[in-house]
């Protein structure tokens, strides 16, 4: 499944990576956490890391734009993976 979302210049969201299946596959937890946000868009603040989840605020972006976030994370066992989260801005 695709995590793919329309967000408005104007808004301030939260995005979030739903690790829960990954990590109880692997019998892990999430350690620490980066997530990266193109230019046109800003990270407002660190991420927020839980237990299974991980929670970017972000702002920004211009009309008509596509952008790319990515989640990396380091689990408490050494592993590392990311997902992406596709974001298509559009005057709402």
């Amino acid at each position: 499944m695709t995590d793919s979302f329309i967000k408005d210049p104007a808004a301030l969201l939260d995005y979030s990576w739903d690790w829960s299946a990954w990590l109880a596959e692997v019998a892990d937890t999430i350690s620490s956490a980066t997530v990266t946000v193109p230019s046109g868009l800003t990270a407002v603040g660190a991420p927020t890391v839980g237990d299974t989840m991980v929670t970017q605020r972000v702002s920004g972006g211009t009309a008509g734009g596509a952008y790319t976030l990515v989640c990396q994370i380091i689990t408490d066992g050494g592993l590392i993976d990311e997902r992406s989260i596709y974001l298509t801005v559009t005057e709402r």
